[in-house]
């Protein structure tokens, strides 16, 4: 069943985790809790409710699960890397937290949360971990995938600069949407995100309107299970 990081990897990595991400994002102007919520705020506009049960697929050390529980009730994180759920759960008590897909339920979840996973997966893996993703959600789930965006400069920046994106393989829009197709995703969009530096936040209000612009920093790909 393929994994959707490294799990050697990350647990060498998962003491400095957050550290070497705030380095490699200081060129915007923002720590990484910034990107965090961004991440949330887009998952409330497209309308996950409170009692949605979330999936925080490739949750690391839980960044993005410790906002996610403030917002909704019912947060279970998956991540291979043992070192990383160990500080994940004492960082997120109101999240469970599995290293084993086998011990989550299938058709049980109503979204998943893929948040820069896909890029430190091999190519020809990505589409068992979308069918694995797909299999975890009821019918009608979606499935709500981050990633950077290989067009925007200071993203490639970042990566270039970040030490565990060293096997980073970007994805390119186009193949975000071919992705979900191949999965057999309906009801399937896309739209680009997280445009304006810190320096220029105060046209960050304009940030909804510019989905279609293609230099955003990151893309957000959305699709639902049959």
């Amino acid at each position: 069943m393929p994994e959707p990081q490294s799990s050697p990897k990350f647990d060498r990595v998962a003491a400095d985790y957050s550290r070497l991400h705030e380095q490699s994002v200081s060129a915007s102007g923002e720590g990484i809790e910034y990107f965090a919520q961004y991440k949330v705020s887009c998952l409330k506009r497209m309308g996950v409710t409170r009692g949605d049960r979330v999936l925080d697929y490739g949750c690391g050390i839980g960044n993005i699960t410790r906002l996610l529980v403030q917002h909704f009730d019912r947060v279970t994180g998956y991540d291979p890397s043992l070192e990383s759920l160990t500080m994940a759960r004492a960082a997120v008590p109101g999240a469970s937290f599995h290293a084993d897909l086998a011990e989550l339920s299938a058709g049980t979840f109503d979204v998943a949360v893929l948040s820069g996973v896909l890029h430190h997966v091999p190519k020809s893996e990505r589409i068992g971990v979308m069918r694995n993703v797909l299999g975890l959600l009821r019918p009608g789930g979606r499935v709500a995938i981050f990633e950077h965006n290989p067009y925007n400069p200071l993203t490639r920046h970042a990566v270039d600069t970040c030490p565990f994106d060293d096997d980073a393989v970007l994805l390119a829009p186009g193949e975000l949407r071919r992705l979900l197709a191949d999965a057999q995703c309906v009801d399937r969009w896309q739209k680009y995100i997280v445009f304006f530096p810190r320096l220029l936040r105060l046209l960050r209000p304009l940030e909804p309107a510019l989905g279609f612009f293609p230099l955003g920093a990151q893309t957000l790909t959305v699709g639902s299970r049959r």
